[in-house]
């Protein structure tokens, strides 16, 4: 999948100089978290976020008073920190030069971003145009047609193949000991496993087989210090 395929094409924008009022007032109403900033010739120049809106002298939110050092050091920084706490427009406090993707940006390239900048969504930009907006729920939508398509496809067959691919797959994983019966889409794991850890992702392996419903964890769990064996539920 890309991101052509899974944005919102529909997307509400604000320019820079719209109050942050409106732009509150927007995201209230759209129920979104981050608007992009577009200019008077509809290219992105940046995106105003709800983390934007955190430290305001209004909600006196702003901060600590800086220190004296500070204050004598850094006075530019000083400055541009209270343009953001009492600015009145998108301008003063919105991230310029945003992060973005192309229409084609594969979807786990996406998901990459997100996770390691730590953001909710990311502008889809082509030929310098905005053409879409792609968020964290986007993906989770994505991900709830797939799962649900995939369980509706399921069968006892399918689940023990899936379980026991996972397991040869995986380098951690057990690879003899652990016995899979499926029947009716419930899942029995029995055999036997060296730690929690191991244990656990077995555990996960038969839970995350398309369309499985149930799992009976019948597993042991064998000390390698002592060679003690104990139930795992």
């Amino acid at each position: 999948m890309i991101a052509a395929e899974l944005m919102t094409k529909d997307v509400v924008t604000v320019l820079p100089n719209s109050t942050l009022a409106d732009a509150a007032r927007i995201m209230l109403a759209q129920r979104v978290s981050g608007l992009p900033v577009l200019d008077a010739g509809n290219h992105l120049v940046g995106v105003v976020t709800e983390g934007d809106l955190l430290r305001r002298a209004e909600l006196g939110t702003e901060g600590e008073p800086p220190s004296l050092l500070k204050m004598f050091l850094m006075p530019s920084k000083l400055a541009e920190d209270y343009v953001r706490t009492h600015g009145r427009h998108v301008s003063d406090v919105m991230t310029a030069a945003p992060i973005t993707v192309a229409p084609d940006t594969a979807i786990a390239e996406v998901a990459d971003l997100m996770q390691k900048k730590r953001i909710k969504r990311l502008p889809v930009v082509e030929n310098g145009a905005l053409v879409g907006v792609i968020s964290r729920s986007n993906l989770l939508a994505a991900l709830s047609r797939v799962l649900i398509a995939t369980a509706a496809k399921s069968s006892n067959d399918t689940i023990s193949e899936y379980i026991l691919g996972e397991l040869q797959r995986e380098r951690w994983a057990p690879k003899s000991g652990i016995r899979v019966h499926v029947h009716d889409k419930m899942v029995t794991l029995e055999g036997v496993i060296f730690s929690d850890a191991e244990h656990k992702a077995v555990k996960v392996i038969a839970e995350n087989a398309p369309g499985v419903v149930a799992v009976d964890d019948r597993l042991v769990y064998i000390d390698p210090g002592t060679g003690m064996a104990f139930p795992t539920a």
